[in-house]
C-alpha cells in the first residue's frame, strides 16, 4: 500500500507508458492526415460518448474500491479478533500451569495469520508462518488443503481440550469460540473477495470503451487543436487510461502489489500484541519503505 499522501505521477506513467505511447502516435498520424486532406468530424456524439465512457468507468472504480475496503474492513476484524483470543487465553488461564497451552494458542494464531496471508496472496508459507508453526507444533494442519483453516481448526481443539482437562468452564469456551467463528467468517469473506472477480462486463467493456474512445478523440479535436492535438489528445487520454489503471489496482485487495493491503504490517501488528499479551519478545513493527511502500 503507497502511504504518501500525494500519488506519485511517475507511478501512474509507469502503468499506461504503452497505451499512452500508441496513442500519441496514433494522434500525430490524424493530425498530419487532417493537414493533408482536411476532414470535419461531429463534436456533440463524442462528447456523448466521453460521458458514457465516464459513467461507465465511475461505476467500474467504485465497485472495485467497495472491494478493497471490505477487505480492508474483514483484516481489521481479524486484527481485533486475534487480540481477543489472546486476551481470552490469558486471562481465563492464569494457572502457571497452563503457561504452555497460553503459548500454543498464541502461536498457533500468529501462524494463521501468516498462513491466510500467503494464501490470499497465492504464495507458498514463508519463514514467518513455518517459524510458529513449528513453536506451536501443528505440522498436520499446514498439509491441508487449506492450511489456515486446519490451523484455527487445531485452536479449536486446544481450547477444547483446556475444556477437558478443568482448566476453564463451558461459558469460557463458548467465549473463545465465538472468537474463532469472528475469525472464520472474515476468512471467508477474504476469500469470496479473493475467488470472484468482478462481473466481466464491468471488467471488459469499460476497457473496450475507454481504448476505442481514446482512437476516435483525437478526431473530435484536431479542428480546434491543430498541431497541439497530439498533446491535448493524449493529456485526455491519460486521464481516462489512470482511471481505467486504478480500477484495476483496487479489484484484488490481495494481489501483494503496491496499491494492496498491507498484509505483511498487519500480520506483524498481530504478532507483536499477541506476544506481548502473554509476555513474550516482540519484533519491531514493519514500516513503508523510502518509496512510501507499505507491505
Amino acid at each position: 500500500m503507497i502511504t504518501r499522501p500525494v500519488p506519485s505521477f511517475k507511478t501512474i506513467v509507469r502503468e499506461v507508458w504503452k497505451p499512452l505511447t500508441l496513442l500519441f502516435v496514433w494522434d500525430v498520424i490524424v493530425t498530419v492526415v487532417y493537414y493533408v486532406l482536411p476532414f470535419r468530424s461531429p463534436q456533440l456524439p463524442l462528447t456523448l460518448f466521453g460521458s458514457v465512457v465516464a459513467l461507465f468507468l465511475g461505476f467500474r472504480s467504485n465497485s472495485a474500491y467497495q472491494r478493497w475496503w471490505e477487505g480492508r474492513g474483514l483484516w481489521g476484524l481479524m486484527i481485533n479478533a486475534s487480540r481477543n483470543l489472546a486476551r481470552a487465553a490469558r486471562n481465563f488461564l492464569p494457572d502457571p500451569d497452563a503457561a504452555n497451552l497460553k503459548r500454543a494458542i498464541v502461536f498457533r494464531q500468529i501462524a494463521y495469520v501468516n498462513a491466510l496471508r500467503c494464501q490470499l496472496r497465492r504464495q507458498p508459507l514463508d519463514e514467518a508462518t513455518l517459524e510458529y508453526v513449528a513453536k506451536a507444533d501443528a505440522q498436520v494442519a499446514i498439509e491441508r488443503a487449506n492450511p489456515a483453516n486446519g490451523l484455527l481448526d487445531g485452536t479449536g481443539r486446544k481450547i477444547d481440550e483446556a475444556r477437558r482437562a478443568g482448566m476453564i468452564d463451558t461459558i469460557q469456551q463458548s467465549a473463545m469460540e465465538r472468537v474463532l467463528v469472528d475469525m472464520a467468517n472474515a476468512q471467508g469473506g477474504m476469500e469470496r473477495l479473493k475467488n470472484t472477480p468482478l462481473p466481466n462486463h464491468f471488467r471488459f467493456f469499460p476497457m473496450l470503451f475507454v481504448h476505442v474512445f481514446c482512437v476516435l478523440l483525437p478526431f473530435g479535436l484536431v479542428e480546434t487543436l491543430g498541431f497541439a492535438t497530439p498533446l491535448g489528445s493524449t493529456l485526455a487520454g491519460l486521464m481516462f487510461l489512470a482511471v481505467l489503471a486504478i480500477g484495476d489496482d483496487l479489484v484484488d485487495p490481495f494481489a501483494n502489489s503496491v496499491h494492496d493491503l498491507p498484509l505483511s504490517a498487519m500480520c506483524r501488528t498481530i504478532e507483536i500484541d499477541l506476544l506481548q499479551a502473554v509476555g513474550l519478545e516482540a519484533p519491531e513493527p514493519i514500516i513503508a519503505d523510502r518509496k512510501g511502500i507499505l507491505w
